[in-house]
């Protein structure tokens, strides 16, 4: 190996812990929450996309309802707590994704088809189409998807209505 392709990997891995210690802490701090909180959950943890990524799963997903709230606010609000309560141990700023009771997941899902759905309908229109406001989370994911289908797409506006455009090839 050369030193290059030493030092590449050994970033990696730097990288990978640094985001595994961010999972650990969020962790923590998340355990602490549902304590007070008197409510059952897992803690899971990995790492997806240059992101440390956490979960909160139970059994009883209904009980951690209150824990996303109407269309993910508390959720969102959590996610921000979260990534405040990693950067007070590590001082670095944090990327970290929470979901709570596979809202996240479920909510990529459909937010992919939405994209595709969209790119298609620009593909045999040929007009750009301009989707309704998202949270910068629901712009990723139909971007993504809008890249897959081979389209560009861009955001427009300002927070909280900025919204994804997607454009003819």
């Amino acid at each position: 190996m050369t030193e290059g392709t030493t030092t590449t990997a050994a970033e990696g891995s730097d990288t990978l812990t640094r985001l595994e210690q961010e999972g650990e802490i969020a962790a923590d701090y998340l355990e602490g929450l549902l304590d007070i909180a008197d409510l059952d959950g897992d803690i899971d943890m990995d790492v997806e996309a240059d992101r440390a990524a956490v979960s909160i799963i139970s059994d009883s997903a209904r009980d951690l309802q209150k824990l996303v709230g109407r269309d993910g606010e508390v959720l969102e609000a959590l996610q921000e707590l979260t990534r405040l309560a990693v950067h007070r141990e590590t001082g670095d700023r944090s990327r970290l994704m929470l979901d709570i009771a596979g809202f996240r997941a479920q909510k990529r899902e459909v937010l992919a088809a939405l994209g595709a759905k969209a790119a298609d309908e620009v593909k045999s229109s040929g007009e750009p189409v301009k989707l309704e406001p998202m949270t910068p989370f629901e712009r990723k994911v139909v971007h993504d998807a809008i890249a897959a289908a081979g389209l560009r797409s861009e955001s427009e506006g300002e927070e909280p209505q900025r919204f994804v455009v997607v454009l003819p090839a």
